[in-house]
């Protein structure tokens, strides 16, 4: 009895076997129907699976399993994908895609400001969210390749971490924001458009508008910057987009 509370505590794990895997994707949507079919779209493109339909057992296991991507449903019981995804982003920065059965501005907006990578609202099939997932984990995957920490002023920046640290304390950063700090960090002192920057940050997320640019501006410099009201080190290049000063 003990081992079956076990194993279903642990989430339903499935593989297609010795092959390439690409890392594990945990799916906490409680529809089983999409997640059989995303599970088995996934697992045809080479990425593991792990499926769970309580959103507790899934902030859990993302905190233990380190996925490459979680997906999670809006309305994911007991307390919903978006409450959900506040908490896992209270610790990590794993990315999220957030899937909902209507598309509710409410759970758009929250999803938003929480860092929701992206936002996929029903009817779509398995392969396009698969394909979501793939293009998400290709941008995460564009910041990962330089390992060298860059300091910028009382802010670091340690990629190989993934950790932003402000006068040695650390700083805890969504998903995007950290891939938004790292990406003006790699061009300092260069004036970044708001196009530029949703392509390179946001990609081809559903997600993207240029407002989504600035309310994650305005949520780094409360976190990096001394005063946010008058920033120093993420400037606004006025009616073009923003740079990151090289400061000494």
């Amino acid at each position: 009895m003990a081992g079956g509370m076990e194993a279903a505590q642990a989430g339903h794990r499935r593989s297609k076997g010795p092959r390439l895997d690409r890392g594990e994707i945990l799916i906490a949507v409680d529809e089983p129907s999409l997640t059989d079919a995303a599970a088995e779209q996934l697992e045809d493109v080479g990425f593991s699976t792990r499926t769970v339909t309580d959103g507790y057992e899934a902030v859990r296991l993302e905190a233990e399993t380190c996925p490459r991507l979680v997906v999670l449903g809006v309305s994911t019981p007991p307390i919903g994908g978006v409450e959900l995804m506040r908490r896992m982003h209270a610790g990590r920065r794993t990315p999220v895609i957030l899937v909902a059965a209507e598309g509710r501005a409410t759970d758009r907006i929250v999803g938003l400001r929480l860092g929701a990578d992206d936002y996929l609202v029903q009817p779509f099939g398995a392969a396009e969210l698969a394909a979501r997932v793939e293009a998400v984990i290709r941008r995460h995957a564009c910041f990962e390749r330089r390992s060298a920490a860059v300091a910028i002023g009382r802010v670091k920046i340690d990629p190989a971490g993934k950790r932003v640290t402000l006068d040695g304390t650390e700083v805890r950063l969504t998903a995007l924001e950290y891939k938004l700090l790292w990406y003006m960090a790699l061009h300092p002192g260069r004036a970044l458009s708001r196009t530029q920057i949703l392509d390179a940050v946001w990609g081809d997320s559903s997600y993207r508008s240029e407002p989504i640019v600035t309310v994650h501006i305005r949520r780094l410099r409360m976190k990096v910057e001394e005063d946010p009201s008058a920033p120093r080190l993420l400037e606004t290049v006025r009616g073009f987009g923003y740079r990151l000063v090289a400061l000494a």
